[in-house]
């Protein structure tokens, strides 16, 4: 969310980024939040000056008070009306300053649901592009091998070894969900404790969250549309599945004041994660690829504006050196600005290569916020001169299993249909270097 001074004072920048987000339909909330902000300014130095003016006249009703007890009778007649006079005008200012009250936080609530919509400011190094048909490719990291054995479907691969099934799962909770068993089950534990470990060894600070927030929460750290899309509401409470742990990460710091010296904040939190995937590409019923359940680390960062870019490229890094210590190629691929969500400054996909399907996809994804969840959440940093500003929210998937197994199990899979654990793995793994089917 931007600060409202800075839409007032740059309609046309707001304008433009809007635009180069392909979003025209919105262009007109920037005039109309900017004349309710005038309105708004407008009822509150009405209102102050009210205030000012009562002060006055209960200050001035004071003397008059006293002169009355020690008047005449002729006098007291005088006075009386004067205090009389100001009396009145003490009510009628309390009556409008009530209805500018009023005013104040009907214009108020307006003006935030508008800047609730309005997007983020874009970084200037986003590429621009309506969909993600422009995300650009930036950088390979490993050999993007296909062997020349056939590369079966992954829950094909799953069933080998007896480590899936999609049918129990769909009679006990419907699509998109899985019951994952034995050597598969113990490697998606594997995977996510190999990551636990890879980043308390850059130095973050291992968290397990809450798994529901509440409503505000939810408003603070993303979109409405990503809101109505994910998130699943725990009925009759204001409670919310997260979708993410960064959903509660960053939440953690709603109304809270960083000292400065404190930053960065730097956390990696393990959670299941929720999602209804409303308008996404349908579930697949075989696979699980897409699905409304699965569990995922992640990592979030809060530190000054001035250190966010050096925070994302660092966080990027970091998924590409941890795929790579599991032998499976990546690339990274930069997101354009008509597929950035709203809140979003700069954003990039890790993607996996698929040797079956011979293409790369998705299992990371690292952005920067600026300050837009800080202002949504009043987070706040009390600055070494006693002065607060927002800090910059930065998050990025170090895994989510089970679609980072699809990408293990499809680079790892051999020709005889067993599949090799790597080195890095094998601790966490009872040292296993191979998994052998079982059908």
């Amino acid at each position: 969310m931007l600060d409202i001074k800075f839409v007032r004072e740059n309609p046309e920048i707001v304008k433009e980024n809007i635009r180069k987000k392909f979003q025209d339909a919105k262009l007109p909330m920037v005039d109309e939040v900017i004349e309710l902000d005038k309105l708004n300014r407008a009822a509150i130095n009405e209102a102050n000056d009210l205030r000012a003016k009562r002060n006055a006249l209960s200050k001035a009703n004071g003397p008059l008070f006293g002169k009355l007890k020690k008047a005449s009778e002729e006098e007291k007649a005088a006075i009386q009306a004067q205090i009389d006079e100001n009396m009145a005008a003490v009510k009628a200012n309390d009556d409008r300053r009530e209805e500018l009250e009023k005013l104040e936080a009907e214009y108020a609530e307006r003006i935030r649901r508008i800047m609730m919509l309005i997007p983020n400011i874009i970084d200037p190094s986003v590429p621009i592009g309506e969909s993600d048909e422009y995300n650009v490719e930036v950088e390979r990291f490993g050999e993007a091998y296909t062997p020349d054995y056939e590369i079966p479907y992954h829950t094909a691969i799953m069933e080998r070894f007896s480590g899936v099934d999609m049918d129990a799962a769909g009679r006990v909770s419907g699509n998109g969900f899985y019951y994952l068993m034995g050597d598969i089950a113990r490697l998606h534990s594997a995977v996510l404790a190999y990551a636990r470990d890879f980043m308390i060894e850059k130095g973050f600070i291992y968290c397990i969250p809450p798994f529901m927030i509440h409503g505000n929460v939810v408003e603070g750290v993303m979109s409405q549309n990503d809101m109505d899309a994910m998130m699943y509401k725990i009925e009759g409470e204001d409670l919310y599945l997260i979708g993410t742990s960064e959903h509660s990460m960053i939440g953690k710091y709603i109304d809270q004041i960083i000292p400065e010296q404190s930053l960065p904040h730097t956390l990696t939190s393990y959670s299941p994660c929720f999602r209804k995937e409303k308008g996404a590409h349908g579930i697949e019923e075989r696979g699980v690829y897409r699905i409304h359940q699965f569990e995922k680390q992640e990592m979030i960062v809060v530190c000054r504006p001035e250190d966010s870019m050096e925070w994302y490229e660092k966080m990027w890094r970091y998924s590409v050196e941890l795929f790579k210590s599991l032998e499976i190629p990546v690339r990274q691929l930069e997101c354009c600005s008509g597929d950035l969500a709203d809140l979003k400054v700069k954003s990039c996909d890790i993607e996996a290569w698929s040797p079956r399907q011979q293409k790369y996809f998705e299992v990371c994804s690292c952005s920067n916020l600026g300050d837009a969840q800080a202002r949504r959440l009043r987070m706040r940093v009390k600055g070494a001169d006693g002065k607060m500003y927002l800090p910059h929210t930065l998050n990025n998937t170090v895994v989510a299993p089970p679609r980072m197994l699809i990408a293990f199990l499809e680079n790892h899979l051999q020709a005889d249909g067993s599949v090799t654990i790597p080195e890095a793995l094998r601790g966490y793994m009872a040292g296993k270097e191979v998994l052998v089917p079982n059908k």
